[in-house]
C-alpha cells in the first residue's frame, strides 16, 4: 500500500532514524511526501537575472562571483543598464526580476558609496527600491537577494518585492574558523543570517532560504541547518521555499581543487530536507548544477527547479548554462511529470497581509501560461 504524506511526516526528532535509513528507502519516503503535497507538477520561475553589483565584503573560499574595486570583472549595473535589461526581459515575457548582489558592499568600499551617490542614491537599499519600482513599471515582479539587510532596509524595499531571499548555507560555526570556507566572510556567521531571516519573518516577507552542500559540513550539521530553517518557518510562517544547492568548484578560487559532493550524498541531503521541512515549503534544486540526473533529483523529493532565464546567465555559477526548457519538459514528461511556470511568490502569500498592492496588481497581470510545458523555445544564454 502506498504511504500517504500524513503517515510519513517527520520532524527533527526523527533525524537520527533518517540518517541511518538506506538511501533507496529515504528517497521513497521523501518522494511520497512531495507527491502528497505538490502532486506531479514541477515548477520553475521565468526570470531575468540582474547582478546589481558583484562587490562584496565577504571572501568565501568557493565564490567566483565576488569582486573588490579594481579587480578584473568588477561591475555595478547602472540605472540605464537595469532599465534596458528589464525592457528586454519584458519583451521576452520574463516574470521574475532577480536582483542579486554581494553582501554589504557599502560597508567595505567607499568608491561604491560614491558611485551610488553620483546616481542620486543614498544607499544600496534605496537603489534596490528604485530597481524594484522599475521592475514593476516594466511588468516584472522583483525577488531580491541582497545579503544581510537591517530592519530599516527591509522595510524600504518590501513594498516593491514579491519575495526576498538569503541562503542560510549552514548553521555550522565551525565553518567560520581559520582554514574553513567562511573564515573571511563576516556576513556568513550563522547567527547573523538567522537574525536576518527572523527580521524578514517579523515583517511578513515571503522568504527563500537554502543550504549549500559540500563546503565541509558534516551530515549532522546539515540536519541542524534544515531543522533551523524549519523552526524559523514554524515561528513566522514565511519560508516559501528552500534551495538545496551543491557546491561546484570554480577556477581561481581557494576551493578550486576541493572535492564536489557525490550524487548519493546530494540526493540524501535533498531527501532529508523534504522529510524534515514542513510540507508546504517548496523544495528546489538548480538544474544547471546537478551532480545527478534530473530523474534522480525528482525521485529525491524536489518540486521546483528555481529561476531559469531566457536571456541572462547564472552569474553566481559561470560556466553552468541554464538547461533548455524543451528538454526539461520532455524529460519530465517521460517521468509522468508536468513542467509549469510559476510566480516568484507562492499562492498562499498572495494577500494584503504579505504583499503590497502594486505587487499584487503585477501578479494579477503576470502571464505564466505562455511558459507552460515547452511552449517557449527558450535557449539559455551562452
Amino acid at each position: 500500500m502506498r504511504e500517504t504524506a500524513a503517515a510519513i511526516r517527520f520532524d527533527e526528532s526523527d533525524a537520527d532514524d533518517l540518517l541511518r535509513m538506506p538511501l533507496p528507502r529515504l528517497l521513497q519516503r521523501a518522494r511520497a511526501l512531495a507527491d502528497g503535497h505538490w502532486g506531479s507538477t514541477i515548477t520553475f520561475s521565468p526570470k531575468v537575472f540582474l547582478p546589481v553589483t558583484n562587490l562584496c565584503r565577504n571572501r568565501c573560499d568557493y565564490c567566483a562571483f565576488r569582486r573588490s574595486p579594481g579587480d578584473p570583472g568588477e561591475w555595478t549595473m547602472s540605472p540605464d543598464e537595469i532599465t534596458r535589461t528589464l525592457a528586454r526581459a519584458s519583451e521576452l515575457g520574463c516574470i521574475e526580476a532577480l536582483l542579486c548582489l554581494g553582501d554589504t558592499p557599502e560597508i567595505a568600499f567607499s568608491s561604491y558609496r560614491r558611485l551610488l551617490a553620483s546616481w542620486g542614491f543614498e544607499s544600496t537599499a534605496h537603489y534596490l527600491r528604485w530597481a524594484g519600482d522599475e521592475a514593476l513599471r516594466h511588468g516584472l515582479i522583483a525577488h531580491t537577494n541582497a545579503g544581510i539587510l537591517n530592519e530599516e532596509e527591509l522595510r524600504l524595499i518590501r513594498p516593491v518585492n514579491a519575495s526576498m531571499g538569503l541562503m542560510l548555507e549552514s548553521v555550522s560555526d565551525r565553518l567560520c574558523e581559520p582554514g574553513q570556507v567562511h573564515h573571511r566572510a563576516p556576513d556568513k556567521r550563522p547567527a547573523v543570517r538567522i537574525a536576518m531571516t527572523e527580521r524578514a519573518g517579523q515583517l511578513r516577507i515571503p522568504f527563500t532560504s537554502g543550504l549549500l552542500v559540500g563546503i565541509g559540513e558534516t551530515l549532522q550539521e546539515t540536519v541542524e541547518t534544515i531543522t533551523a530553517i524549519a523552526e524559523l518557518h514554524r515561528r513566522f510562517g514565511h519560508i516559501q521555499e528552500v534551495i538545496v544547492q551543491n557546491f561546484r568548484a570554480h577556477a581561481d578560487t581557494r576551493a578550486a581543487t576541493a572535492e564536489e559532493p557525490s550524487a548519493d550524498h546530494f540526493l540524501r541531503v535533498v531527501a532529508l530536507a523534504r522529510c524534515l521541512l514542513p510540507a508546504e515549503i517548496s523544495l528546489q534544486a538548480p538544474p544547471n548544477l546537478l551532480p545527478c540526473s534530473l530523474g534522480e533529483l525528482v525521485a529525491a523529493g524536489i518540486n521546483d527547479l528555481g529561476g531559469i532565464s531566457p536571456m541572462t546567465p547564472d552569474y553566481i555559477n559561470p560556466g553552468h548554462a541554464w538547461p533548455h526548457l524543451g528538454r526539461l519538459d520532455a524529460e519530465l514528461g517521460e517521468m509522468g511529470r508536468q513542467l509549469r511556470a510559476r510566480l516568484p511568490v507562492y499562492p498562499r502569500f498572495i494577500s494584503d497581509t504579505w504583499l503590497d498592492e502594486p505587487v499584487r496588481s503585477a501578479i494579477g497581470r503576470a502571464d505564466t501560461e505562455r511558459w507552460s510545458g515547452a511552449v517557449a523555445p527558450m535557449q539559455a544564454h551562452p
